[in-house]
């Protein structure tokens, strides 16, 4: 008796965390169900067109405008122009190669294997995530077309009309985002910050009135803390800000990040707090409602003083560390004109680029397209070699899959695997037996379509522990009830379909997660360091003397080093996917290459600001023996960040002159050059370059001494 006791007390722990762990990922958020909303319509009118007119790939038609409406922001003409421009030239490309490699089973083979890298490297390389989505996924799907035995003539009809579904289905979805856009008119990602600082604002105001902080209070500042940046991110890189303006809302991103976990932490806390502890609340509560108020704006918050006198404080021990990093928000936007006329102002829409800075210099692209390339030829070849084309729904798998692939996750693998069943099996298969034999018209199937999208987008609308579940579910269950225009009941197609996506799930694990993949936080280590010392690098630009040269390398290191640090926080959320002994180590080294994370895009922000005084832009001339005093600083900075770099990858401590030594010298030769009570425009400049100086080098000393 005692032993069923004890075995019914172990079961109640996981069942208790399973409640509350739905509970808060299903509960709704602003935003969600209209994000919902749009999910649904687009999928349902794709649905509508494909069984009304007899259309054929509906399943993909439907799945993309799932991907597109989660992922993407509002979309503007010229995306469109870029998508319709992608998949014709993916259909040009199909058919090209049919012709070029039908006739021989070897060149056939080497053709596929090499479209495979293709595709996988340009969902790495490419800068626009709908088109390189449409472009794999429309390759993908008519790869198993031209290898069955029917007429050509058919297979050329077949591909055009993939063609057209997934225009149509980019279509559909560019439309509904527009119509929702004019509805909810504003800066996305301003109202996104605004929305997490008004959080961090209303727990702290409870503190500060002394009151309880109310359940819904912690509930929303925890689920903005585990659902992270990633979604502002994604905002960030796809808008049009000048790179400049981007690079310090990345910062602010960053920032207030910082700001929502610190608060979420701060509600674990029993905490007593004096009066005075209260008065500084309130006062830091005021500064963030008027960070806040300027961010939704569009305007440049203003200025916030720090008391550096109340640093003794214990009874809140999150409060130092709260007020520094609020008072670092307005900071980032220090010389914020642009290093010169070269880059597009913020008015001005910045010209297209198909591919990422680095699509050639950095082997990761390289990496992915060959990872890829192995699953999904693997795929291809075991279905090719046992005659069971009804599995190949595998390699489109892989496409779906790899878009959502970061570092080792088998919490990821998880939700896959259970996505698929879910919807494959559980309501795929189930609706085929109990609920399809019955409906006899188009709108009941439409009733049970919108049913599971919602379930699906509801799902796929949660934080990254579970949304990956919702998308799973509603591609197993399109890929078995969208496929022909009329109800499947045969089980036989579901059966096929449904191996074909665990067997495409099956090879991504093996390859990403097994054969060729590490930790999430070694990778998070290693961006970590290339940051460093591409930052490294960037303090001592310029090397040439061109100028034109100069800027446009000085642009093309910033966007390397933007690209790693996203690359950091990206791969620290993967961390909280991956389970083992080394968890817990994992987990702190990983909160603090983040605390790090963010004292390193200050240096890197002030350094953007920094630069016009090294490249000698007109306004911002030196003289001579400041600009060698100048020179030995950055050389400085550069030697310690270098110095940072050597000591996380390998331990290695070395001798290097300090950088407070060359601020000292700097700082004396701006004296020198510059008298306080000066006035001239040269003296504000002079001051201008002091004050980043002694900020620069404050932030480099702190992140040294802690790494």
């Amino acid at each position: 008796m005692a032993t069923r006791v004890l075995n019914l007390a172990q079961l109640s722990g996981p069942l208790v965390w399973l409640k509350e762990f739905l509970k808060e990922e299903l509960a709704p958020y602003p935003g969600r169900a209209a994000l919902v909303a749009r999910m649904v319509i687009c999928a349902t009118l794709v649905m509508i067109l494909t069984m009304t007119f007899r259309l054929p790939y509906g399943m993909h038609g439907a799945i993309f405008t799932l991907i597109i409406s989660r992922e993407s922001p509002r979309a503007t003409m010229r995306a469109v122009r870029t998508i319709v421009t992608i998949f014709a030239f993916s259909a040009i490309y199909i058919l090209l190669g049919a012709m070029f490699s039908l006739g021989d089973p070897m060149l056939r083979l080497l053709w596929i294997i090499g479209t495979l890298f293709v595709i996988f490297y340009a969902l790495s390389a490419m800068t626009d995530y709908v088109a390189a989505t449409g472009f794999g996924i429309l390759i993908a799907i008519t790869i198993s077309l031209w290898d069955t035995h029917v007429p050509v003539e058919l297979k050329v009809e077949n591909t055009l009309w993939a063609f057209l579904q997934t225009a149509m289905a980019c279509a559909i979805t560019l439309l509904v985002e527009l119509v929702f856009a004019g509805v909810r008119a504003g800066d996305d990602l301003g109202r996104s910050l605004a929305e997490r600082l008004a959080c961090v604002e209303e727990l702290l105001s409870c503190h500060a009135a002394g009151r309880t902080v109310d359940e819904k209070t912690k509930k929303n500042i925890t689920r903005l803390a585990m659902t992270g940046t990633s979604r502002l991110r994604r905002m960030l890189q796809r808008s049009t800000y000048s790179q400049h303006y981007a690079e310090q809302l990345g910062a602010v991103v960053v920032l207030v990040g910082r700001a929502v976990d610190l608060a979420a932490n701060l509600t674990q806390l029993g905490i007593r707090i004096s009066e005075e502890d209260r008065k500084r609340i309130g006062k830091l509560v005021e500064q963030i409602a008027k960070t806040r108020d300027a961010l939704l704006g569009g305007r440049i918050p203003g200025p916030i003083e720090v008391d550096n006198g109340s640093d003794n404080s214990t009874a809140v021990p999150l409060l130092n560390e709260m007020e520094r990093t609020v008072s670092m928000i307005p900071e980032v936007f220090a010389g914020s004109e642009s290093l010169s006329g070269y880059p597009p102002s913020p008015a001005v829409d910045p010209p297209a680029r198909l591919f990422v800075p680095d699509a050639l210099s950095n082997s990761d692209h390289l990496k992915f397209g060959l990872k890829g390339c192995l699953a999904a030829g693997l795929c291809y070849i075991i279905y090719t070699s046992v005659s069971w084309p009804g599995i190949s729904t595998a390699v489109v798998t892989c496409v779906l899959t790899a878009l959502t692939t970061v570092g080792s996750s088998r919490q990821k693998q998880f939700l896959r695997i259970t996505g698929a069943i879910t919807g494959g099996i559980v309501i795929g298969m189930g609706a085929q037996v109990f609920i399809l034999p019955y409906l006899d018209s188009i709108g009941g199937l439409t009733l049970l379509f919108i049913a599971v999208t919602i379930v699906a987008a509801w799902l796929a609308t949660s934080s990254p522990r579970l949304s990956y579940f919702g998308v799973q579910l509603a591609l197993a269950f399109y890929v078995i009830n969208l496929q022909e225009f009329r109800v499947q009941t045969s089980l036989t197609v579901a059966r096929d379909r449904v191996v074909g996506i665990l067997l495409g799930l099956f090879m991504m694990w093996l390859v990403f997660d097994q054969l060729w993949g590490a930790p999430a936080v070694v990778g998070m280590k290693r961006a970590f360091i290339s940051s460093l010392r591409f930052l490294a690098q960037f303090a001592r630009e310029p090397l040439s003397k061109d100028h034109r040269v100069a800027v446009e390398r000085s642009y093309s290191l910033r966007e390397t080093i933007n690209t790693n640090l996203d690359k950091v926080r990206i791969l620290a959320d993967a961390v909280l996917f991956e389970f083992g002994p080394s968890r817990q180590h994992n987990l702190a080294l990983r909160s603090q290459m983040l605390r790090w994370q963010t004292q390193l895009r200050m240096i890197f922000v002030t350094q953007i600001a920094w630069l016009k005084f090294r490249l000698q832009l007109p306004g911002f001339e030196l003289p001579e023996a400041l600009s060698v005093a100048h020179r030995e600083f950055d050389d400085r900075l550069a030697e310690t960040l270098e110095g940072m770099a050597d000591r996380m990858e390998n331990g290695r401590e070395q001798k290097i002159r300090k950088v407070e030594d060359s601020f000292e010298v700097l700082e004396r030769a701006i004296r020198t050059c510059c008298p306080e009570e000066s006035q001239t425009a040269l003296a504000a400049h002079l001051q201008t370059l002091l004050t980043l100086s002694r900020r620069i080098e404050s932030l480099t000393i702190s992140l040294d001494k802690e790494i």
